[in-house]
């Protein structure tokens, strides 16, 4: 029997935020171009993609990524330039470096900030004389290309501390593109997701708990956390509805921490709310509730800043809206 073929992988933008249009539009314009590009995001949140919607928007052949947090040791000079028969121990022939390649298309830069000083001052050189010379080798090639370097680090900062070459800084930093991470842009989430289900579910849905514990998560991987957070549940779950039981710890935990806090919150400030204290010839009771009845609490209070909008009270405590109902009825809480 044939093993199931793994699901293709994408390189599209996915979202209809006006953030994420304004990305497109812009790396559209870019690809008819052929400046240098800095992208700067936190880890996940699609500078890959974009360098490759760059890439496609113009008129380049090959898409190189250098990932230059990978490169480490004596032979990432070899990776970058390439090297001759015999330029040491084990060369046992001539080899074609990711410079080379990418000669007449784009070389993206992943994690520039990773690369070491002295390979900055080599690929300075390449950048503003477009030639190089593979390892053991007396001969100088050329290479011309696009450059896209990408980075999660502050470069200006690094370039303070001299972790990071300033001239090479200004030649890759002629247009620069921030990308926002997902929890700023949360129009996103529910085309990812379908996106993420398509790509690797089987006709699997979402139950509507699930997905307002989707909605309601930070997701500080990005869409890199998003879309294993998809492929887990459609690994766990044999059925065609995924639910919460199926999500990740770390989503069940985040859910957990939201109630809480929104728990302490109400706690206090049901406390503040509380008559003086009694007179000292009376006994003193502590403002201590029962659990129960500091959520009841929590709800009405919920419901009341939100002039009844249960939806919108249902995000504010961190439960799901059904939760929500159920909640309502087992207290007697009319809207």
């Amino acid at each position: 029997m044939m093993a199931a073929e793994a699901p293709r992988k994408t390189y599209e933008l996915v979202g209809q935020s006006a953030r994420l249009k304004q990305v497109m539009r812009l790396a559209q314009k870019l690809g008819r171009g052929h400046w240098p590009v800095l992208l700067l995001g936190e880890t996940g949140t699609g500078k890959e993609l974009v360098a490759r919607t760059i890439h496609r928007s113009g008129a380049g052949n090959n898409f190189v990524v250098v990932d230059c947090s990978a490169m480490v040791g004596p032979l990432m000079e070899s990776e970058l330039f390439g090297h001759v028969k015999g330029a040491f121990t084990g060369a046992q022939g001539n080899k074609t470096g990711l410079i080379e390649q990418a000669d007449g298309g784009t070389a993206f830069f992943d994690e520039i900030g990773e690369l070491p000083l002295d390979m900055q001052a080599k690929l300075l050189r390449v950048l503003q004389e477009k030639e190089f010379r593979p390892v053991g080798s007396l001969q100088v090639r050329k290479s011309s290309f696009r450059v896209i370097a990408a980075t999660n680090r502050d470069l200006a900062k690094e370039v303070e501390k001299g972790t990071f070459r300033q001239d090479l800084y200004y030649r890759l930093n002629v247009v620069t593109m921030r990308l926002a991470p997902l929890r700023e842009r949360k129009d996103d989430l529910p085309a990812l997701i379908n996106h993420f289900l398509h790509l690797y579910g089987n006709g699997h849905t979402l139950s509507s708990d699930l997905l307002d514990l989707l909605l309601n998560y930070e997701w500080p991987g990005n869409i890199r956390e998003l879309e294993n957070c998809i492929m887990h549940m459609v690994a766990v779950n044999t059925g065609p509805v995924l639910h919460t039981a199926d999500a990740p710890s770390n989503l069940l935990n985040a859910a957990e921490a939201r109630k809480l806090e929104a728990l302490r919150v109400a706690t206090q400030e049901a406390a503040n709310g509380l008559p003086p204290p009694p007179a000292p010839s009376q006994p003193i009771v502590a403002p201590v509730l029962p659990l129960a009845e500091m959520e009841r609490r929590a709800i009405i209070h919920a419901l009341d800043y939100t002039k009844g909008d249960r939806v919108m009270a249902a995000h504010l405590l961190g439960i799901g809206r059904t939760t929500l109902y159920r909640k309502l009825k087992e207290y007697g809480i009319s809207a």
